[in-house]
């Protein structure tokens, strides 16, 4: 066969090949092409061009589907080019690929597609290029796509997963999997996602990235980056970056800040890694690391099944070490936390329930040594206490039975000690009423006789830190139970009056016993407790009277008092209780003391559940509850009258003992609550009086009760005043709205703006003022005196500006206190935020800047800090 011959029928071939391919086209047309404008018609080729030989064997299509093209301009193909190009909104489909462009061409025998998005007259690019794939779109400005490998060159491709996009000058797609990307940038920017902005309020910047799609979420890789905020370059640079590009949780690496400083050396702080567990766990692993060998590991597990649990499970341990070995100012200190919470949804079971909230550190030091800054602005520097409790209760459907069982560990900062609590349980059986009428209604004191009874177990420890669950503790171990019996009832008297009755007994065992003696070797006295079973019961009842009585004052039209009402509410109750520590009942011996005088003891002093009290009790106490308010005139007021109140409670309360040997009164005490200016100002105060007088010897400072009645002294005296203030108390807010027609818009929205275009916002601001004084002088020739002042408040210069801050002023001491200043700012896609402490014992600032989308905020972040220094300069 001859050359001529040979291209001859190559091109018969050729020709066979695009009128088949077009004749499918033609039978296929998907749903959203217009049929009218047919893909076959549109090809301008010449029947009489075609030279086709009957019986032609056709080769097997080199495309694994169909082709499907249309397009509002001219589609043409080139026989020469072997090609077919679409003008004007082209679009062509193959297989789960759709590409939409101004322009498109195909090529025949490569199986490439060159799609070209809308130019305008100088050729720049106004409308890009799309393509959608499993349901992704994607944006360019230029795209060449290969059919057969499936791969694609693109130019300023514009990526868009869940909250994030990245826009890279040049994406190389070498599957469906993996996305090749340079001089590109990432944001989750929402303005610049839905395009109200040309430009993003921050984006990290990189010229090599990589964009790895699984079936279940996405990952970002980058080479060297930088975080740029308003196109301004920050000095947040990295040397790699792993990032989820994806809504859905995925493993990765938490990028850490970092840092120098003079302390603790050069620093990455909040390296770690991130694993999700299964649907309901996830697990982080941070650590922080400083050159001068100080460091912390802090695993944190999070655990959520909805509406059955969730829960978080945290951990601290380390090494911080400051100065330099051999010096002075050279310190090392270990520290550890430990740290629980799980909370059970309350519908999950209405019979049982679980909680737990667990927070155990290595002591004081803890907050104090640790290079964590958060525990001084929080607070948590200035703890005295710190508390852990797990607990759970069962409930029955046919008994009236309620279980609760618990285990807590408290540690006493100041003093070191540590009480545990390990385990409590109690027995509750729900209360009864022993004669309950048929008729449902109970009716005098009989019918209205209800029982609460209980059981309760418990071991407790007061121990050391050094001594927890050591040999030590065990042999302090307190162990013991108790049951409560209580019956109540009560009726109306003379229809004016309450009466009430109640009896109560308490029956307690215990391990463990108390023998007292004096030893004259060490002149001390000494307490040794003998293990054994031994119990005790005590029991009392009581009687009271209660009525309540009204008072109401009317005024004149013209006064601008309307009325004053005055309600009060006085009680007296009586209570016997016998004498358990007379020698019949066994709870009480006697030890001879340094001048060997007979001195009681009770064998369960220092018990579990205390020890019985001694002496007979037959008291009356009382007590007169106030509430006074009174009815004012008020234009402000729809109706006309406003209702002040000027004492909510006024408590005046005291007691007799008729069976004390001296000193028969108690001393008496008067508690007062109320509020002013519209319920803002409120008051709280507390008075005890002595009503005897005290008597003191020359050169003590501690003096005695006399049986001198009559002479009242000030024995204590608290009053805590606090005040919430805000804009609103300067009158109405000005609207905006009605004074200014223009509002502002692209990230300008809570703004309005005049006719000048000056932007116009009206600040908002909070301020609590809190007061305290305290006196207390007991039996001292000289109280105890505690006043201080304290500001806790905020202020939203702009909306997106906030500055707040808290103190409080020692009047007495005349010292500025704990002291937290805070900047924030919103700056819609990630936060700015400024803490600092600049007074006290502990100074240390924050600056911080993080990512607000999930999906990037736990791996994109720069933190500037100082680091808790106890006594140091600033």
């Amino acid at each position: 066969m001859t050359a001529l011959a040979r291209s001859i029928f190559k091109s018969i071939l050729l020709i066979l090949n695009i009128l088949i391919f077009n004749n499918i086209l033609s039978q296929t047309v998907p749903k959203n092409i217009d049929k009218n404008n047919d893909v076959a018609d549109s090809i301008n080729i010449r029947k009489d061009s075609l030279a086709i030989k009957k019986d032609t064997i056709i080769p097997k299509e080199q495309l694994d589907d169909v082709a499907k093209m249309k397009a509002e301009g001219k589609i043409t193909s080139s026989i020469t080019n072997k090609q077919t190009t679409l003008h004007k909104k082209a679009q062509i489909i193959y297989q789960d690929m759709q590409i939409d462009a101004d322009y498109i061409r195909y090529e025949w025998e490569t199986g490439k597609i060159y799609a070209r998005g809308e130019q305008d007259e100088k050729g720049k690019i106004i409308t890009p290029a799309i393509a959608t794939q499993a349901g992704k779109k994607y944006e360019y400005s230029e795209v060449i796509y290969n059919t057969k490998t499936k791969q694609a060159i693109a130019f300023n491709a514009r990526t868009e997963e869940s909250e994030g996009v990245i826009v890279a000058k040049k994406t190389k797609k070498y599957n469906d999997s993996v996305f090749v990307m340079n001089n590109a940038i990432m944001t989750t920017d929402e303005y610049f996602i839905k395009k109200k902005d040309s430009l993003p309020d921050y984006h990290i910047s990189a010229n090599y990235i990589k964009l790895l799609k699984g079936k279940e979420n996405s990952q970002v890789v980058t080479g060297p980056f930088q975080f740029f905020i308003e196109q301004v370059p920050t000095p947040l640079v990295l040397p790699f970056a792993i990032l989820p590009f994806s809504d859905k949780r995925a493993a990765g690496i938490l990028m850490p800040s970092f840092g120098e400083r003079q302390d603790v050396g050069f620093f990455l702080n909040g390296l770690g890694y991130y694993q999700p567990i299964g649907d309901h766990f996830d697990l982080k692993l941070l650590s922080d690391i400083y050159t001068k060998g100080s460091w912390n590991f802090k695993p944190e597990l999070n655990y959520l099944k909805k509406y059955r649990y969730s829960g978080n499970f945290a951990a601290d341990y380390g090494t911080t070490i400051r100065g330099i070995k051999g010096l002075d100012d050279y310190s090392k200190a270990k520290t550890f936390r430990i740290a629980w919470r799980h909370s059970q949804d309350s519908k999950a079971n209405p019979y049982l329930t679980f909680n737990a909230s667990v927070d155990i550190v290595s002591g004081r030091n803890f907050y104090t040594n640790t290079v964590n800054n958060s525990y001084a602005f929080n607070g948590s520097v200035l703890n005295t206490q710190q508390n852990s409790r797990v607990s759970m209760t069962k409930r029955f459907l046919k008994l009236p039975v309620t279980i609760n069982a618990s285990m807590s560990y408290s540690q006493n900062f100041s003093t070191g000690n540590t009480d545990i609590r390990l385990p409590e349980m109690t027995v509750a059986i729900n209360q009864f009423y022993l004669f309950k009428p048929k008729t449902g209604v109970r009716t005098g004191l009989l019918e209205n006789i209800n029982v609460n009874t209980g059981l309760a177990l418990s071991n407790y420890v007061t121990t050391t830190e050094s001594e927890v669950f050591k040999k030590e503790m065990w042999d302090a171990l307190k162990t013991g139970a108790k049951n409560n019996i209580s019956l109540s009832t009560n009726t109306t008297v003379a229809k004016y009056f309450t009466f009430s009755l109640s009896a109560n007994a308490d029956n307690v065992l215990t391990t463990k016993t108390l023998e007292r003696s004096y030893n004259p070797l060490t002149n001390a006295v000494e307490d040794n407790y003998k293990k054994g079973i031994a119990g005790y019961t005590t029991f009392s009842t009581s009687a009271s009277l209660q009525t309540v009585l009204y008072g109401q004052k009317q005024f004149g039209k013209k006064s601008p008092i309307v009325a004053v009402r005055h309600m009060v509410t006085p009680s007296m109750s009586f209570t016997y209780s016998p004498d358990f520590g007379a020698k019949g009942w066994g709870y009480f011996k006697d030890y001879s003391n340094a001048r060997g005088e007979m001195t009681p003891y009770s064998i369960f002093d220092g018990g579990i559940y205390g020890a019985p009290s001694s002496g007979l009790t037959q008291s009356v106490g009382f007590n007169i509850a106030n509430n006074l308010e009174m009815k004012v005139r008020s234009k402000s007021d729809s109706t006309g009258v406003k209702k002040v109140k000027i004492f909510e409670n006024l408590n005046v309360s005291g007691g007799y003992n008729f069976a004390a040997e001296k000193n028969k009164w108690s001393v008496f005490t008067v508690n007062g609550q109320s509020s002013f200016f519209n319920n803002k100002l409120n008051v709280n105060t507390s008075l005890t009086l002595e009503p005897y007088r005290i008597a003191f010897t020359e050169g003590s400072d501690r003096g005695v009760r006399t049986e001198d009645f009559g002479h009242f002294s000030l024995q204590g005296f608290n009053m805590q005043l606090s005040y919430p203030m805000s804009e609103a108390i300067f009158g109405k807010k000005e609207e905006l709205s009605k004074k200014y027609k223009k509002k502002g818009e692209i990230r300008n929205e809570n703004y309005f703006f005049d006719d000048d275009n000056y932007s116009h916002y009206t600040p908002t601001w909070t301020l609590n003022v809190n007061a305290n004084y305290s006196y207390t002088r007991s039996l001292t020739r000289l109280g105890t005196k505690v006043a201080t002042i304290g500001l806790d408040g905020s202020i939203k210069l702009t909306p997106y500006w906030n500055i707040n801050g808290s103190t409080n002023y020692d009047v007495e001491a005349k010292t500025l206190g704990y002291t937290r200043l805070g900047f924030a700012r919103d700056q819609r896609s990630f936060t700015i935020t400024f803490n600092w402490v600049p007074f006290g014992q502990y100074k240390v600032y924050d600056f911080f800047i993080g990512i607000k989308a999930n999906i990037l905020k736990d791996a994109v972040k720069y933190k500037e800090r100082s680091f808790t220094q106890p006594n140091s300069s600033f």
